[in-house]
């Protein structure tokens, strides 16, 4: 046989070998393990990755697992890996990966399959907001999901588990019906159930749901985190606020129907009720240090997934012990989802425009007389709810070169919205003004970041319209200082159609690393010149609740390439070497560069 043909026929021979191992249709091999895995984006904005082993059977029963990403983190971060010199510390909090082929070893009778939920917006309680009909979404997602996997959906049962802000779509499924699916035999939050509330009946739901069937269990893992702080400060608004409060208010509402008892174990204190169907873990974090991620870490995802049944004897360590999984951490995954060509792509995350819906015009008159509060949570709501002209949900791509501190030449390409943010329709739109605060928060629902002063000086130079500025007077801070403004930019526009890259007409609410130097302060900056120089230099005066006619909200999509890969503003703002891409102050560090979501 010559070197040809063997060559030719290797890869048949190993893709035969792995399909009588138990391929699953659409799914490729993957990884360091014997492991297959699929992976797509929704429509809705919800990226989703299934793993599952490669010795698949399809005439076994499966288990499948779907873990919902805590807040701020990718598929890649949340699996885990290797820790390497150089690489993101978020590879090694997690480690879904390992702790999924930990259990897997132990499991020979059903098939462990893993699916992990990322929401566009890198925050499930930021997508829920944006989609009003979020429990039905959900519910539909965890259909789809299932029968992305071989095999009968009656040999299925499903555990929901989550960490962090992942909890919300849990409590997004408990709000979408009456009941529990049937097919879901486990719930269990990691540091997660901050969103769990009586009124919402999320307490009679469970335990409906647990009485209806003894092999049912809920887990609840959690610390007291009412006490901690961060660089001297609390992290929570209210002691309660947390999932020290969420839980103990779960508990009580299963007390008044279930005998609960008491014990400890190591660090923790241990609720139980219903024969060890429903577990509260609860550590009491003396030392008042934040133990949110540690959670998981030290082996929580498999005391989740196995607390109360045979298997918690059998997965080779304990909880809060050392890591158990620690054989079976291997290399990082690679990107899963492909780079993003240079073209216009539509905002995800914002719902049609609802028929029936005012147009700008009556809109702004009728938020005029409103307090400046009450004036903020109006414009958010409409604009979640979808009343953003049809020219805003398509977003203009800006490719730019730079050379890193280490002299490496990069490509990078990012996408920000062809106007300031505004509502309305095409025929009819009022551009909204708004604080750093709001703006972020809605920035965030769209899978979305605020401008910085690069990226507005790059918007300028790629601009198709450039308009010349128009101050005005007082009453700066005035609606109808905001819609005269509104209308002497558009007859300026001169019949122009929405929707090309336009700038000249607003300054910019960027971030910075000014705001490190004077919390509590907005940035602005740009409202450029004809000759391409900004009226306004980069400027940190103002309290951040200032808002006046002439600032802008111009919006940048979060997900970009750089060199054709796949990557996320915010940690590409944070690289010293990537940060030229989008910043000209050097690497703007997220918290106290930027504005918190108050």
């Amino acid at each position: 046989m010559t070197r040809a043909c063997f060559c030719a026929i290797v890869p048949i021979l190993l893709l035969c070998t792995f399909a009588h191992g138990g391929a699953i249709e659409g799914f490729t091999p993957s990884g360091a393990f014997d492991e297959q895995q699929k992976t797509w984006t929704t429509e809705d904005g919800v990226r989703v990755l299934i793993n599952a082993g490669g010795d698949f059977d399809a005439t076994k029963p499966t288990h499948l697992v779907l873990f919902a990403l805590p807040n701020g983190n990718t598929i890649e971060w949340t699996w885990g890996g290797t820790l390497e010199p150089g690489m993101d510390w978020h590879y090694d909090i997690q480690h879904v990966g390992a702790q999924t082929r930990q259990l897997r070893s132990i499991t020979k009778d059903e098939n462990i399959v893993v699916a992990l939920l990322e929401a566009n917006t890198k925050s499930w309680p930021a997508w829920r907001k944006a989609h009003p009909d979020n429990g039905t979404r959900i519910r539909d997602l965890v259909a789809q999901v299932s029968r992305t996997v071989s095999g009968p959906e009656s040999s299925k049962h499903l555990t929901l588990t989550c960490h962090s802000g992942g909890g919300s779509l849990i409590f997004g499924y408990l709000n979408g019906g009456d009941a529990i699916g049937d097919n879901v035999t486990r719930i269990a939050w990691l540091d997660a159930n901050y969103a769990y509330d009586d009124a919402d009946k999320h307490g009679d739901k469970l335990l409906a749901w647990l009485k209806a069937d003894k092999s049912r269990h809920m887990i609840v893992i959690a610390y007291d985190d009412s006490q901690i702080t961060l660089a001297g400060k609390p992290v929570l608004k209210s002691p309660m606020g947390g999932t020290f409060g969420s839980s103990q208010r779960m508990i009580e509402r299963f007390g008044k129907d279930v005998e609960l008892t008491k014990s400890t174990r190591g660090p923790f204190e241990v609720t139980v009720g219903m024969n060890g169907q429903a577990q509260f873990l609860v550590h009491g974090n003396p030392e008042k240090k934040i133990l949110h991620t540690v959670l998981v870490e030290r082996n929580g995802l498999l005391e989740a997934l196995t607390l109360g049944t045979p298997l918690a004897a059998k997965w080779g360590g304990e909880f809060w012990g050392d890591r158990a999984y620690a054989k079976f951490v291997g290399p990082t995954m690679p990107s899963t989802q492909p780079a993003t060509k240079p073209v216009a792509t539509k905002t995800s995350g914002l719902p049609p425009r609802p028929d029936g819906a005012k147009g700008g015009k009556f809109f702004a008159e009728s938020v005029a007389d409103l307090p400046p509060k009450a004036r903020e949570i109006a414009i958010e709501q409409e604009v979640l709810r979808g009343n953003v002209p049809d020219f805003m949900r398509k977003f203009v791509p800006i490719t730019v070169t730079f050379t890193s501190p280490d002299g490496a030449k990069y490509e990078a390409t990012y996408e920000v919205s062809p106007d300031y943010l505004c509502v309305g329709s095409d025929a009819d739109f009022f551009r909204v003004p708004l604080t750093p605060a709001t703006a972020t928060r809605i920035a965030a629902a769209l899978g979305c970041s605020l401008s910085t002063r690069k990226i507005a000086d790059d918007v300028y130079a790629n601009a198709v319209v450039k308009l010349e500025p128009q101050p005005l007077g007082p009453p700066r801070e005035a609606v109808e200082t905001f819609m005269k403004h509104n209308a002497m930019i558009e007859e300026q526009r001169g019949g122009k159609p929405p929707g090309e890259l336009i700038a000249g007409i607003k300054k910019d609410v960027v971030i910075s690393n000014r705001l490190k130097e004077k919390p509590n302060k907005i940035a602005i900056y740009g409202w450029h010149k004809p000759d391409g120089k900004p009226i306004q230099p980069l400027y940190v005066g103002h309290v951040d609740w200032y808002v006046d006619y002439s600032h802008g909200i111009r919006l940048v999509k979060r997900e970009m390439t750089v060199d054709g890969k796949r990557a996320d503003l915010e940690d590409v703002m944070k690289d010293p070497n990537l940060c030229g891409a989008v910043s000209d102050e050097g690497p703007i560090v997220s918290g106290a560069a930027t504005y918190e979501s108050k």
